[in-house]
């Protein structure tokens, strides 16, 4: 029986839960997840759980924050003046923006939770909304491409 190595070409059927709480990511509304095993295009936790795996087979994981999307981040909360939205957003608590950041020299668009109002000033969290969180899945194994 054929077993998934590094470079395979894999696709996986998967469902996300964070421990006492409801689903948080499924591959029944997206479509089965295809990555190259090693390649970098998924969770470290994923190419490591994938590993030795046959097809058909499922197995439950649980994957600590530094094996998914890192931990929190207290660099990436920032505080801005309410104009930076312009006339056209009035910024609340709880609202979700797709905004731009440089990071290490790259720019990237990534959604940006607004915490707070104060005023003028507005305090953004750019730390993706699963960071600093244990996450467990369940993975099974369709295909070995």
């Amino acid at each position: 029986m054929q077993r998934v190595k590094q470079g395979d070409q894999v696709i996986i059927d998967y469902e996300g839960t964070l421990i006492d709480v409801e689903e948080t990511d499924s591959s029944v509304d997206s479509g089965p997840l295809e990555f190259e095993v090693g390649s970098g295009e998924v969770f470290p936790g994923f190419d490591k759980e994938v590993l030795d795996m046959a097809v058909g087979e499922t197995k439950s994981i649980t994957l600590s924050p530094d094996e998914a999307y890192g931990p929190r981040d207290e660099e990436l909360l920032h505080t801005v003046e309410k104009e930076v939205f312009g006339s056209d957003v009035v910024p609340n608590p709880g609202m979700v923006l797709g905004m731009t950041i440089e990071r290490h020299g790259q720019k990237h668009k990534i959604p940006a939770l607004i915490l707070e109002v104060k005023g003028d000033q507005v305090i953004i969290d750019f730390n993706h909304p699963l960071a600093g969180k244990t996450l467990n899945y369940q993975l099974t194994l369709k295909e070995i491409k």
